[in-house]
């Protein structure tokens, strides 16, 4: 009986990293290990000055690595006497974007400097970190006076979350950070570069997913924005993009091979394929097992949706979707990103400051007490309804200013007719993006949810299937991202042809939950209000005199 081959998909999420080893021969995962980010709180640095500042430190996924896969590693030989990390064949890497980080010629980055030690603007700048609010309004104005079609596969809106807002706004609020560096990389690019050793920033390889999504990378315009545009932003933005990449590829491709220092330090075999990084929740979805038709909604601290659409012709148009790039999930399909930036972290935010001891000592406890007491909650009984906009709305408003609301409460309202509320914020959100995409005819034939908070939280994926009027499969594979970057090893490793083929033989669903006609009637006279709000304090209805309220609430407060 010849050996088992394994890849290991490495995922660097916002409060840790984790490992998985998946069996291509088997296709069953042998070994999952994590790492908590030591840094900041939950991995993440903030600014008490500042509410919008989120970052992350680059050392943590550095000291990271050789944690998690050992720890995988002992995991799979727990589960396999036959496994032996000599047979790991390839890696795969994702992470969450736009999370950027400023790194010197060589590669390094800057936080790493004694120089730039204590100086925030050096780190990595997260995902949620939405300090760049000012740049990215900016730059949407420019785009639509100058470039109109660049914002067009970003739903007409630049956020203040992506690439070029967050190197302007770096530009401004810390010159000499952006002086010293010789580029910006993402997360999902920068990890394979140091696991096979590039020393050189311009040989990076940069991934269309990350790109195309967050830094408007485009063919048809010759890659990235062009120098003139980026200089009517600020002149030094200009300059600073004749030294930038001009090349991206997608994550069948491989990146470069383990270098022998990185293969010492994980105890894995040098020279192992490492696949092009992929943004987390595209790998998702191809963890998932995305493909045409189906919409996969991976429930984690955010939600995030990921469709894919034949890549013949150009797709049109379709305003307030995070994105529609070429290549970027599966090669030869547009992938499709919409999504809410807050989901399990706008029910952590609720449960750690807002649920006494009453329900729970420890923050787990209190979410199984709640889940249990508002599953015996009737729809519609605790008349609360609640806006889940408390980290702002990406889809389809693309509005940062934006914040929670929670609208109905009396004297007899508990914690948990509000946790269930919160519930059932999120999956009225996801079905405002669902029925906007069949609108711009977007066939939706099936949704597939993953991620923490759809294994942890049976609560949810029952009243997403009642809220969205139809079935809604749990795929089977819990990691989901870590599987889709360990599905894109093994194709550059060359066990598979296609991460398709690679789908076909290892995604599975776990289960299903089905919608109750009577209880589904009930949630769509409640979708109706939740639109009604959606809409006036949106600014959707101009006839709304509630449209600006968040806005002005916001710019009260002086950062």
């Amino acid at each position: 009986m010849g050996k088992d081959q394994y890849t290991l998909g490495l995922d660097f999420g916002t409060n840790s990293c984790r490992a998985l080893i998946l069996n291509l021969n088997s296709g069953e995962t042998e070994g999952v290990g994590a790492f908590q980010y030591p840094s900041g709180e939950n991995g993440i640095i903030t600014d008490p000055q500042n509410s919008f500042v989120a970052r992350q430190h680059p050392a943590d996924y550095l000291e990271g690595l050789p944690v998690m896969i050992s720890r995988a590693v002992n995991k799979a030989r727990q589960n396999n006497r036959r496994f032996s990390p000599e047979d790991i064949v390839g890696i795969g890497v994702s992470a969450t974007s736009s999370s950027i980080l400023p790194i010197d010629e060589k590669g390094i980055p800057l936080a790493l400097d004694p120089e730039f030690e204590g100086n925030k603007n050096a780190l990595v700048w997260l995902w949620k970190d939405h300090s760049a609010t000012a740049e990215s309004h900016q730059i949407t104005e420019l785009v639509k006076n100058h470039h109109p079609n660049y914002t067009k596969q970003v739903g007409g809106r630049y956020s203040s979350e992506w690439f070029w807002s967050k190197i302007a706004h770096c530009l401004q609020a810390a010159p000499e950070v952006f002086q010293a560096a010789s580029s910006f990389v993402e997360v999902c690019d920068y990890i394979p570069a140091v696991l096979s050793g590039v020393n050189n920033y311009e040989e990076i390889k940069r991934s269309v997913c990350a790109a195309g999504h967050k830094a408007l990378y485009n063919e048809q315009w010759g890659g990235l924005p062009d120098a003139g545009f980026l200089a009517k932003i600020h002149s030094d933005l200009g300059e600073f993009r004749t030294h930038q990449f001009s090349q991206v590829y997608n994550s069948e491709s491989v990146a470069g091979y383990l270098s022998e220092k990185w293969a010492m330090k994980l105890g894995l075999q040098k020279g192992i394929p490492i696949a092009v990084g992929i943004v987390d929740a595209h790998a998702g979805g191809v963890g998932a097992g995305v493909k045409e038709g189906t919409l996969v909604k991976i429930l984690g601290t955010s939600a995030c949706d990921i469709l894919i659409h034949p890549a013949q012709g150009n797709l049109d148009f379709i305003p307030g979707i995070s994105g529609i790039v070429k290549d970027s999930v599966i090669p030869g399909y547009y992938g499709i990103e919409a999504g809410q930036p807050a989901a399990g972290d706008l029910l952590v935010w609720f449960v750690n400051n807002f649920v006494t001891e009453k329900y729970g000592i420890s923050t787990d406890e209190k979410f199984k007490n709640l889940s249990a007491l508002a599953e015996k909650i009737t729809p519609g009984e605790n008349s609360l309804l609640a806006l889940d906009w408390n980290n702002g709305n990406r889809s389809i408003l693309d509005d940062d200013q934006l914040s929670g609301l929670l609208v109905g409460q009396t004297l007899h309202t508990t914690p948990v007719d509000i946790y269930r509320a919160l519930n059932e914020s999120v999956c009225f959100g996801s079905r405002v993006i669902l029925e906007h995409l069949e609108s711009y005819s977007i066939g939706i034939e099936s949704v597939i949810t993953c991620g923490g908070l759809a294994f942890n939280n049976p609560l949810i994926l029952e009243i997403m299937a009642n809220v969205l009027r139809r079935p809604v499969h749990l795929t089977k594979q819990e990691e989901t991202s870590a599987f889709g970057a360990a599905l894109y090893a093994a194709v550059a490793a060359g066990f598979f042809d296609s991460v398709q083929d690679a789908q076909n033989q290892f995604c599975r669903i776990e289960r299903t939950c089905y919608p109750d006609e009577e209880v589904s009637d009930i949630y769509n006279g409640q979708f109706e209000l939740y639109k009604k709000l959606h809409d006036s304090f949106g600014n959707v209805d101009s006839s709304s005199q509630l449209g600006n309220v968040m806005h002005e609430l916001k710019n009260k407060v002086r950062y």
